[in-house]
């Protein structure tokens, strides 16, 4: 979860709610400085480099950096004919990018309407995240979206006792598991391997990304498809979850301390593909 997507409290799914004796607006926009440096790589080129981007928070949509238009390299932005109109910030120009030998249609935007209260982002330029080769913060790729300050996983040890079943049949018993807390969202309940019965996990093709925790790998329970993941190779920021096993509680039967889970609010995932030219062995390079 970030500020204003997935259940975020600026999102309009949100699972809480703000205390005031009016109600807000249904859709709030927010804009701050990232306050980080930020580069943007195409064609095998840089497109801009700066340490003025502003983050925009949108309702329903991961934050988006902008970027002063000057700071941009010269060539880089080439006039596409297209003008959209966006609900509160107005028109919306968009540009072809191109730059060595690539070449992107409708790839960065600029809001060229804008009312006087949305002024600070006068003379700023977007670029599609996925249409770019890639995103970095310094030397490091950021991936997935632009760095949201407000999304964080805690990860904590516990002794309570966690019991999968599949009917009559214990599929796990721990009193060693660990939760993991993600902003927004239900508590995720991890199992030690050596707690899982031998043979009850099948393993299955396909897998999903997280920008906060790496590549998911997914397993059958009998009949049960896709009721159990794990993080093999969880990135540095959330280690301790690797190689631990979650179930799903509405897929299998889980107990915690003799009270059956069930899929709360918040554990409804929006899933978000892989960047451009971004295959599995370079995000399982940030385990490294």
């Amino acid at each position: 979860m970030g500020l204003a997507w997935q259940q975020g409290p600026l999102s309009t799914r949100s699972v809480g709610r703000f205390l005031t004796p009016e109600p807000l607006p249904e859709r709030l926009l927010f804009v701050e400085p990232l306050r980080r440096r930020m580069r943007v790589r195409f064609g095998g080129e840089w497109l801009v480099d700066s340490e003025d981007v502003l983050l925009l928070h949108e309702p329903g949509h991961y934050p988006v950096a902008f970027f002063p238009k000057a700071a941009v390299a010269d060539g880089v932005l080439e006039s596409s004919g297209r003008v959209t109109k966006h609900r509160e910030l107005g028109d919306t120009t968009w540009y072809t990018v191109a730059a060595g030998e690539g070449r992107a249609e409708r790839a960065a935007w600029e809001y060229t309407g804008l009312p006087e209260y949305a002024d600070v982002l006068k003379d700023r330029v977007a670029f599609a995240w996925r249409a770019m080769e890639a995103f970095y913060e310094e030397d490091d790729r950021i991936v997935g979206h632009a760095a949201d300050l407000y999304h964080r996983n805690d990860i904590r040890s516990t002794s309570r006792h966690l019991v999968v079943r599949d009917g009559d049949r214990v599929i796990a018993d721990t009193h060693n598991p660990v939760v993991l807390y993600e902003s927004g969202f239900a508590p995720r309940w991890y199992v030690p391997r050596e707690d899982i019965v031998d043979g009850a996990l099948t393993p299955v093709e396909g897998q999903t990304f997280c920008p906060y925790k790496g590549i998911a790998s997914y397993y059958d329970i009998g009949s049960h498809a896709g009721a159990a993941w794990s993080y093999e190779q969880a990135w540095t920021e959330v280690e301790r979850v690797s190689g631990l096993v979650s179930f799903e509680p509405d897929k299998i039967e889980v107990y915690l301390d003799d009270v059956r889970q069930s899929l709360e609010p918040g554990q409804t995932v929006i899933p978000h593909g892989v960047d451009r030219g971004l295959d599995t062995d370079e995000i399982e390079k940030r385990t490294a």
